[in-house]
């Protein structure tokens, strides 16, 4: 796939970047960071779910290890990504090339790049254009015009990057009841870290974060392991 195959196939990509980084300029802002912080959060991380958990500790003047685990926590998917999608990469993926095509792997960037047959460097980095400067502009959009909208609207427009998140998991909710198990199992036990005083009091915002990820991941992989158990056995 040349450069501009992947160009054309990010616009879509880059489109819904661009409404839902518009919501985090907004909630950045509204935590306290100025808009050149916002945007340079952007830049240099890319990464939805690891930028709303980081500000998120920012604002509750988390530590650096505490926001060091808990981005390794969160964005240790794009490794795997990444280990998948060097399957299928081409002669012109030269070592510089992973590592700056590595910079550009989001979800919805390696569901497009998975789906080629092989993949190189041009492709990558064309169909990552868009969808970086997506999500930078939305960024900058919602930092400025946070401000100046009446607060009825940014008050609605903040919650979009959350309902990206609920978009993302509803349909594989539908379709694996240990994934449902997970997601309410996380669910839960956040609205306990939030509201029972004692643990809102002594927990960090970002350790929270990581408790429940990691206790929600191991109870997925015992659930995950005994239904294959039990196929096994009903099989054997």
């Amino acid at each position: 796939m040349s450069f501009k195959q992947g160009f054309n196939y990010g616009l879509a990509i880059g489109l819904g970047y661009l409404s839902v980084s518009f919501s985090f300029g907004i909630m950045a802002v509204n935590s306290g960071l100025t808009w050149w912080q916002t945007v340079l959060i952007s830049i240099a991380n890319l990464t939805s779910a690891g930028q709303v958990a980081g500000v998120g500790i920012m604002a509750a003047s988390g530590g650096l290890v505490e926001m060091a685990v808990a981005q390794l926590i969160i964005n240790l998917r794009y490794s795997l990504m990444a280990i998948s999608l060097s399957q299928k990469t081409d002669s012109s993926m030269t070592l510089p090339a992973r590592l700056v095509d590595s910079f550009f792997i989001t979800d919805e960037i390696f569901g497009v790049a998975s789906a080629q047959k092989s993949v190189g460097f041009k492709c990558m980095t064309g169909l990552a254009v868009l969808p970086v400067a997506g999500w930078t502009l939305g960024t900058l959009l919602g930092a400025l015009l946070g401000n100046v909208l009446p607060s009825i609207v940014t008050s609605s427009l903040s919650i979009g990057i959350y309902g990206m998140f609920v978009a993302i998991v509803l349909p594989v909710c539908k379709k694996s009841k240990v994934i449902t198990i997970i997601s309410v199992l996380s669910v839960m036990m956040s609205v306990v870290f939030r509201y029972v005083p004692l643990l809102h009091e002594k927990v960090a915002s970002g350790f929270a974060i990581i408790i429940c990820a990691v206790i929600s991941a191991l109870i997925g992989v015992f659930i995950t392991s005994d239904e294959e158990g039990e196929k096994e056995a009903v099989n054997g």
